[in-house]
């Protein structure tokens, strides 16, 4: 099997080890579980291997009288919180036989426990064994517990998303203090750069691990050696343990294929993250559809359309949503894939063509017009299927996408989207002319106009989205115009009127948003107090000044914008961008900030040797496949700029992209202000 072909069967290939074990059972899984499985096929792959119900990881949940075996999914260690939970699910049931799968390799769970010995077999998932055993209240009972790297979410042929990681986030420099404090003071660290792994929290370290674990399984099953690369102070961490990883020495020695793995970190350039520039149907979609519960990408996609319902509140919730995932068609994934990396335009009309098409086939009776595709134009062509159960059925993969695009479309949030897209655009061009101050300054009219607070369909900007538009703002900080001798001390004056400025208008909110009630840790406006407000929005801006700063320790990699030189205007240069025109460049010259992790003595006496005689250091370029892994999330749009620099380089290099998720604007502000980046939750 090429290389190639086992990227793209190696997600669906670590669910077969679960499958054999389902049949008859009740199968238990946690939301990140789920989520992988939801983008390898769903539920239908459970039931089509015997498996009786599905339900969630949840004390709440039980087996019944007559389901006498269960099956756990989970992505977290065994013990604490998830060895409860699996604990009060068995005792609520009448299990005799009982199968636990973790995405946490057994190592782990010896550093978990703190063992630092590699001992013999498994005598951590042993010992969990007796203690299902005793459990389901029979030692005579049989229980299994097995690892299984279940964390590939296969959204497209060459991308794929770890949903078991979605919450590993570059450190910022909050972090840095953090792991400081802990610190004798002569023995603090300076930067970010100089973090090591040892002295992270263990919860992050079993993360990182784990992840570099779940690549390693990658690697084995298409038989390569890879070469780790690494652009940010988290990639060199994760790819550094990559490239020591204990069972990858003897797979490196015996593999017959070469491949390169480029790590990079998104707050290296948050400008992509946020921007509202992308020109992309499912940054849309994704940003202004409600998420699937328990998922971090997938949306719901309502389908009341399909039927001849009408929208009242006591239809409401009746019918189970549609989404994004389509695994069964062919023709709907192809779509997707479009959707996916295509400019708005291309993609509306395609979703126009295949709804046709379908139509066409189905000999329904289809009004063809051409010009601009209007939501209300495919929701015209999805209700022709509505009388049609056949034609629905055999169609419903392409339907739920064109239902998702029209319903992307026509929602109200949209016209904000564009008043966003217009104040980046202006303070693009700002930054070539004024110091940091003075286009921070711009943002205080925008907030007291704001503050009916609602971010209403007129484009009228909300909370989240000013939040959304400072991290844009800091992630380009340090782009401005010099300062003077007194820069320093008029950001701080512009700072704390921003923070006054919304701490009033967030203490005038009717209701708070998710992102609100995470950022200031309350529920409801009414136990919101304004010291409570001010503090909240003191962490935020400390957060921002890291951000500010991420990019301090980059020698060519150091801006992400080209000023305005008269005749053009000052445009955003993407980091991605510049590190793949960098990786292919002809000459390929060594970069300064694309670091090779070397596993091993051979390579480190190569990066000794190179010193003193002409050594060919390892570069991304050498190898037929690169896998490009975006620490903390790739956008929509990144995936279209990847495809246009590699198919412009012609290099014959078959790239591949991978991330802990895909990105919406709103979740940075989650990741950065909200997430405890240092304590990952390993379920402990």
């Amino acid at each position: 099997m090429l290389p190639t072909d086992g990227v793209m069967c190696f997600p669906g290939q670590t669910w077969e080890k679960v499958l054999s074990k389902v049949k008859k059972a009740v199968v238990f899984m946690d939301d990140r579980c789920s989520e992988s499985l939801h983008w390898n096929g769903g539920a239908a792959l459970l039931f089509e291997a015997g498996a009786r119900n599905i339900k969630q990881f949840s004390s709440f949940e039980a087996g019944g009288q007559n389901e006498p075996k269960a099956v756990f999914v989970v992505s977290t260690v065994l013990k604490g919180r998830t060895a409860d939970v699996i604990k009060d699910i068995i005792s609520l049931s009448h299990f005799q036989y009982c199968v636990v799968f973790t995405t946490v390799p057994h190592s782990l769970h010896l550093l978990a426990n703190n063992v630092s010995a590699d001992l013999e077999g498994n005598p951590v998932f042993e010992q969990f064994e007796e203690k299902l055993c005793e459990w389901m209240g029979d030692m005579n009972y049989t229980s299994e517990v097995m690892h299984a790297p279940v964390v590939f979410a296969p959204l497209t042929q060459h991308l794929h998303i770890l949903p078991a990681f979605s919450d590993i986030f570059p450190l910022l420099e909050v972090d840095l203090q953090s792991i400081n404090k802990k610190r004798p003071e002569k023995r603090r660290f300076g930067s970010l750069v100089d973090v090591d792994m040892h002295s992270l929290p263990p919860e992050l370290q079993i993360q990182i691990k784990a992840l570099a674990s779940a690549l390693n399984s990658l690697f084995e099953f298409i038989s390569t050696r890879e070469e780790s690369f690494s652009v940010g102070p988290m990639s060199r961490l994760i790819a550094g343990e990559l490239a020591n990883h204990p069972h990858a020495k003897n797979r490196r020695k015996a593999a017959p294929n070469k491949a390169s793995i480029v790590f990079v970190d998104r707050t290296l350039d948050l400008t992509g993250a946020v921007g509202h520039h992308g020109d992309n149907l499912v940054e849309k979609i994704l940003s202004v559809l409600p998420q699937l519960p328990g998922h971090v990408t997938d949306v719901q996609v309502d389908m009341l359309e399909l039927t001849h319902l009408k929208q009242t509140t006591d239809t409401e919730g009746i019918l189970a949503p549609g989404c994004l995932a389509q695994n069964q068609s062919a023709t709907a994934r192809l779509l997707w894939e479009t959707m996916l990396v295509a400019k708005q335009k291309e993609a509306v009309m395609e979703v126009r063509r295949q709804l046709v098409e379908a139509a066409s086939k189905e000999n329904l009776p289809i009004k063809m017009s051409l010009g601009r595709v209007t939501a209300e134009q495919l929701c015209s062509y999805v209700q022709l299927f509505r009388d049609s159960w056949e034609a629905l059925e055999s169609h419903s993969g392409v339907l739920q996408l064109g239902l998702a695009a029209a319903q992307a479309l026509r929602h109200p949030a949209l016209p904000c989207w564009d008043a966003c897209l217009a104040f980046e655009r202006l303070l693009l061009q700002a930054l070539g002319d004024s110091d940091l101050a003075e286009v921070l300054k711009q943002l205080l009219p925008l907030i007291k106009s704001s503050e009916s607070g609602t971010g209403s369909g007129s484009g009228e900007l909300s909370m989240d989205d000013l939040l959304v538009l400072l991290v844009y703002v800091y992630s380009m900080a340090q782009e401005a115009c010099p300062g003077g001798a007194d820069e320093e001390k008029n950001v701080e004056k512009v700072e704390k009127e921003l923070i006054g400025a919304l701490t009033l208008l967030l203490t005038r909110q009717t209701t708070l948003s998710p992102l609100l009630q995470e950022t200031t840790g309350v529920s409801s406006p009414e136990e919101l107090t304004v010291e409570h407000a001010h503090s909240s929005l003191e962490n935020v801006f400390e957060t921002l000044r890291g951000v500010r700063h991420a990019r301090d320790h980059l020698k060519q990699f150091s801006s992400v914008y080209t000023p305005s030189d008269g005749a053009h205007q000052a445009t955003y240069r993407p980091l991605l961008k510049q590190v793949l025109e960098e990786i292919f460049r002809p000459d390929r010259r060594e970069c300064p900030d694309v670091e090779h992790m070397s596993g091993g003595l051979t390579d480190l006496l190569k990066t000794g040797f190179s010193m003193f005689m002409k050594v060919n250091r390892p570069h991304p370029s050498d190898h037929p496949l690169l896998f490009l892994f975006l620490v903390g999330g790739v956008t929509p749009s990144e995936l279209r700029l990847i495809r246009e620099v590699v198919s412009s380089h012609k290099s014959g290099t078959q790239v591949f992209v991978m991330s802990t998720r895909l990105l919406r604007p709103s979740d940075v502000p989650h990741l950065l202000f909200n997430t405890d980046r240092l304590k990952p939750d390993i379920g402990v």
